[in-house]
């Protein structure tokens, strides 16, 4: 803002100093000045009268504003805020807490009700990583290379990255729109609220990955229209995630309450729990090979960030059950059956599309034992019959990377502490 103090009657402007002018003019005659005339003075004078006005009408202004708000304040007792706040209502008590159509205040933090999901939040904190800390040139030099990996392992990190780059973009728009509006415990929410960070950091990976080695952006980020086997997954996300995003949408009744647990299944046990599953284990097992060493180092941390979703995920929805046992019955449970068994399926035939022959030293027919092995562990996480009797894990080494807390990474580039505080304890 000006200062009109700064304004004098006998400003003028000064000439620059001779050793700023150029050399020839200072060889030159000063020309004489024109005698002053009474009509710019008058004209400075009018101009100068204007300001000051302006100034004066600017100050009223500012008084008239200040009274307004000072008004506005005076009323406020009256206002709507005040009853939004409800004021003199009792403090929360924990029994009143609930994850969904809860009667306690959701601005309340504490009393925690749910330790498990505030330990979880600080558990999230200490993982924290951000994509850059990522060393990408072996794997830029192994990318531009002309023979540095097959036209199988090359289809195998593009599907990845296709399908990953925008199911997490899907995941996050779920989860701000969706969950987190409905959950009406505020230690989850805190916790939601650290999710939706990760999925963006997850997001920043994929793309960090796909310009370290320029690949084609449009192919990468379109490829869930383009790709049958990545558009039939992302298609079952959002038919199973996107009804909550209904503006007139909320909980309340067994149907909405129903309706809001069949979007966390599909969102936690399939979307994160199943669909996520083939492409983590094949860049891992590429990784486990020296090669695609930084892609597989990403895909290494967002797998401990998605177990640890998917192990909240599945707590909340166990904890709706127990509060409302009327909404899993068993018309719903069987629903709910049907639900995973499709992800399960979806994810077989992805399995199926990205592996036409054996690489990394797996094929569609081990990658499907897997699958059913994580399919009987999500039913049974949420306390529902095992579908494949007898599937085992064909990789238990996957198991080893989502439970080791502190290690040298899997090429021996340098030690990782990706948890930097508390001890993790994954299911």
């Amino acid at each position: 803002m000006l200062n009109w103090d700064e304004f004098h009657e006998d400003d003028t402007v000064t000439a620059p100093e001779p050793s700023q002018a150029p050399k020839q003019a200072l060889n030159q005659t000063k020309p004489t000045p024109a005698p002053k005339t009474e009509a710019p003075a008058a004209a400075n004078a009018e101009v100068k009268n204007e300001v000051k006005e302006a100034a004066g009408s600017y100050q009223v202004a500012e008084a008239d504003r200040i009274a307004r708000a000072q008004q506005s304040l005076d009323e406020l007792d009256i206002a709507a805020g005040l009853e939004e706040l409800e004021m003199g209502a009792g403090r929360v008590e924990v029994d009143d807490k609930r994850m969904i159509n809860a009667r306690a205040d959701v601005n309340q933090l504490v009393p925690f009700k749910y330790d498990w999901a505030w330990q979880k939040y600080l558990d999230g904190s200490a993982n924290h990583w951000m994509p850059q800390e990522v060393n990408m040139n072996a794997d830029i030099a192994l990318w531009k290379s002309q023979d540095g990996l097959t036209e199988d392992e090359r289809l195998i990190v593009m599907r990845s990255l296709g399908y990953f780059s925008t199911a997490d973009s899907l995941v996050a728009n779920n989860l701000v729109l969706a969950v987190y509006k409905n959950i009406t415990n505020p230690e989850c929410r805190q916790y939601l609220l650290r999710q939706a960070f990760e999925e963006a950091i997850h997001t920043h990976a994929y793309q960090y990955c796909v310009e370290s080695l320029s690949m084609d952006e449009g192919e990468v980020f379109n490829m869930y229209r383009e790709v049958d086997s990545v558009a039939r997954k992302s298609a079952w996300s959002l038919k199973h995630t996107q009804s909550l995003g209904r503006p007139n949408f909320q909980t309340g009744t067994p149907e909405t309450d129903q309706e809001f647990l069949r979007n966390l299944i599909g969102f936690y046990v399939v979307t994160e729990g199943i669909f996520f599953y083939c492409g983590f284990s094949q860049i891992l097992s590429m990784g486990r090979r020296n090669k695609m060493t930084g892609v597989a180092e990403q895909f290494q941390y967002i797998l401990r960030d998605e177990s640890m979703h998917l192990n909240f995920g599945i707590d909340m929805i166990n904890q709706i059950k127990i509060e409302n046992p009327h909404l899993w019955t068993p018309e719903f449970q069987d629903e709910v059956t049907q639900m995973i068994l499709e992800g399960t399926q979806l994810e077989i035939e992805y399995a199926r599309d990205t592996m036409p022959r054996g690489v990394l030293g797996m094929n569609a027919a081990i990658m499907e034992e897997y699958l059913h092995f994580i399919c009987n562990r999500r039913l049974a996480q949420i306390g529902l019959k095992e579908q494949f009797p007898g599937a085992s894990n064909p990789f238990p080494w996957m198991s080893e990377i989502i439970d080791l807390r502190k290690e040298k990474n899997f090429f021996e580039t340098r030690v990782t502490e990706y948890q930097v505080g508390g001890a993790l304890s994954w299911d």
